[in-house]
């Protein structure tokens, strides 16, 4: 069904929902890369014309990648609650969007939060093109979606962080030390998640229980993760190790993810494994996904109805289908990981990170983002400093923070464990209330309830530096 909108005097012509959606996108690399971008901005304003007059419901008929072929389209199909989906359901996508706003600026957020199991990924992701930054900003802060396994994340004013302790040889003592450099700066409320360097089953069994055991003796209210493959974390499972979250990454095509090496079935079995060892105290949440715009156009697995290329934003936001199908306690976009092929510079990341969290929340999600680029990106600490304070004032789950900014192992540049303390200072945000309290118990607040400056011989910097050295 061939679209029209006119700009200018020049009437453009969209004979897909595919290629509208694609054209609406505001501009990445990513979509001129994968040939389906807007040629001119006078095309993209004629088809966010056309998309805005576009009704909801035409996603549940028409298809951006098709059902009998893609088992993603079928999950978010079939799974779809038309009873949740009943308020919104008469509105075109530009009443859609105004309707977000209008809840978010009466702080309605009981209104925008019921909507998410009424929600398909295209829906969210065609709302998100229709919107400046402020909007998605806006409308992110006003969705609540709480989760818990020992510390309870989602709470309004609150902004945990997940305390990454890469190590380039996986060592245990310098592992230990990141670990203690990010508790001792309030860091790590969310989860303690190690990427290892390789994907051993032996080597992600030892981290796991080297993790536990830092947790357990300070009795601290967070959760591990070693971020190795699903299959890998099947077999440290079946080996009696200490898995608090099932990790993987995911993609929003049936492809895509065939090329991670996983399936819906796959991660099922996964989190059932994870969910037998009922190692949660505050709630049963215990799967964990990172995404990113990007990643099925790299793996040549973003095509859709008859083969014509889907834009990345709208496949991003299909890969919180999957997420969301598996309860997880937390979902993290690592906005600028994959390189400037698919976003550019830091205007592209900063756009990206808004419309992903947005979209992740919309659609139920406990949306976090790693505020990061690669070295050969267009970017700088600045472009991730109004990255990080704008997701922090659009109600960011978490954040993700290593030693120095600097990720040695996975050799790109994140957020360091002091600027999680300035988001949440300059915001007058709090970490987890479980794991604040904890930070109160060892001495690290100071009477505001701030992180205390510390120096080497303070009690709660000797006890985990004892956890340190042995």
């Amino acid at each position: 069904m061939t679209r029209r909108g006119t700009v200018g005097g020049h009437t453009y012509e969209f004979p897909t929902l595919v290629e509208l959606m694609a054209k609406a996108t505001p501009a990445r690399s990513g979509d001129v890369l994968a040939g389906c971008a807007a040629e001119s901005a006078a095309e993209r304003v004629a088809a966010q014309t056309v998309l805005a007059d576009l009704p909801l419901a035409t996603f549940l008929d028409e298809q951006v990648v098709g059902y009998d072929e893609d088992d993603v389209t079928r999950l978010v199909l079939d799974t779809h609650d038309p009873v949740a989906f009943a308020p919104v359901a008469s509105l075109t996508v530009g009443e859609f969007r105004d309707r977000l706003l209008a809840w978010a600026a009466a702080g309605d957020e009981a209104s925008i939060s019921e909507l998410a199991p009424g929600l398909t990924p295209e829906m969210v992701a065609a709302t998100s093109k229709l919107m400046r930054n402020a909007d998605l900003v806006a409308v992110g802060r006003r969705t609540r979606v709480v989760t818990g396994l020992r510390s309870t994340l989602g709470l309004p004013g609150r902004l945990a962080s997940r305390l990454q302790p890469n190590h380039p040889t996986d060592d245990p003592l310098g592992v230990t030390a990141s670990i203690v450099d990010g508790l001792l700066q309030g860091c790590g409320d969310a989860v303690i998640g190690i990427n290892p360097a390789t994907d051993s089953p032996a080597r992600t069994v030892a981290l796991l229980e080297l993790v536990d055991e830092v947790i357990t003796r300070y009795g601290i209210p967070t959760q591990s993760c070693v971020l190795a493959h699903v299959t890998t974390t099947l077999r440290a499972l079946e080996q009696g190790a200490p898995v608090d979250l099932v990790f993987q990454s995911v993609a929003g095509t049936q492809p895509a993810n065939r090329g991670f090496g996983v399936t819906l079935d796959l991660l099922a079995e996964a989190r059932a494994g994870a969910l037998a060892l009922g190692r949660g105290t505050v709630g049963s949440n215990v799967t964990y996904f990172e995404t990113g715009q990007g990643s099925a156009l790299s793996a040549d697995a973003h095509h859709g109805i008859g083969g014509r290329p889907v834009d990345q934003q709208t496949l991003e936001a299909r890969a919180y289908a999957v997420a969301r199908h598996f309860d997880p306690l937390i979902v993290n976009t690592v906005v600028g990981f994959i390189g400037p092929e698919y976003l550019y510079d830091g205007k592209q990341v900063l756009r990206a990170g808004l419309e992903d969290h947005f979209c992740g929340k919309l659609l139920g999600l406990p949306m976090g983002v790693d505020v990061c680029y690669t070295n050969h990106a267009e970017v700088d600490e600045d472009d991730m400093d109004s990255l990080m304070l704008l997701l922090g004032a659009a109600g960011c789950t978490f954040l993700i923070a290593v030693p120095g900014m600097d990720d040695v192992m996975l050799h790109y540049q994140s957020l360091a464990f002091s600027d999680v303390l300035t988001a949440r200072s300059v915001l007058g945000l709090r970490p987890a209330p479980e794991f604040e309290a904890w930070l109160a118990r060892m001495d690290l607040l100071d009477d505001a309830g701030r992180v205390r400056e510390l120096t080497a011989d303070a009690p709660a910097a000797r006890a985990l530096l004892a956890a340190a050295s042995s």
